[in-house]
C-alpha cells in the first residue's frame, strides 16, 4: 500500500478552500508526514471527482482527501454540484478501496463556510485529514 497522502482542491471560493487545506496540511505535519502530501488544485468542486477517481486508479495514494466550498446562491447551481460531487466521491472509496474524503463544505451562506473554515466552528481540513489518517490505519487491518 502507498504511503503517499493527495489533497484536492477547488479553487472555487478559494479563500475559505486555502484554509482548508492549510489546516489539513497542518495535521500531517504534527503527525509527522509532511513529506507524504501533495496537493492538486482543479477549478471546481465539480472537478473534483474524476480528479480524485484518476488518482485513486493510480495506486500511488493511500488516502485523498477532497476540499472545497459550495456555497447555495440564488441558481440551482448548488443542487447539480453538491451532492453529485458528495456520491461522486463516495463511490470512488467503494470502488478503489482507496478512503476518499469528503471535506468539501456545503453551506447555505459565505458566513458559514468562513465558520467552518477555522473562523468558530474549527477547521473541516483538519477534520478530514484526521478522517483519513484513521481510515488508512482501518482499512490497513485488512491487507
Amino acid at each position: 500500500m502507498s504511503l503517499r497522502h493527495l489533497i484536492v482542491a477547488a479553487r472555487f471560493n478559494e479563500l475559505i478552500t486555502k484554509s482548508l487545506v492549510e489546516s489539513a496540511l497542518s495535521v500531517y505535519q504534527e503527525q509527522g508526514l509532511a513529506d507524504t502530501v501533495d496537493v492538486v488544485w482543479v477549478p471546481g468542486a465539480f472537478e473534483i471527482p474524476v480528479t480524485a477517481a484518476k488518482a485513486a486508479r493510480t495506486k500511488r495514494y493511500a488516502s485523498i482527501i477532497c476540499l472545497g466550498a459550495v456555497i447555495r446562491g440564488e441558481t440551482a447551481h448548488f443542487e447539480y454540484v453538491a451532492g453529485p460531487c458528495a456520491s461522486g466521491l463516495m463511490n470512488i472509496g467503494i470502488e478503489t478501496g482507496v478512503p476518499t474524503i469528503f471535506g468539501v463544505l456545503t453551506t447555505n451562506t459565505v458566513e458559514q463556510a468562513l465558520n467552518r473554515a477555522g473562523l468558530k466552528l474549527g477547521n473541516k481540513g483538519a477534520e478530514a485529514a484526521h478522517t483519513a489518517i484513521t481510515m488508512v490505519k482501518t482499512l490497513k487491518q485488512f491487507d
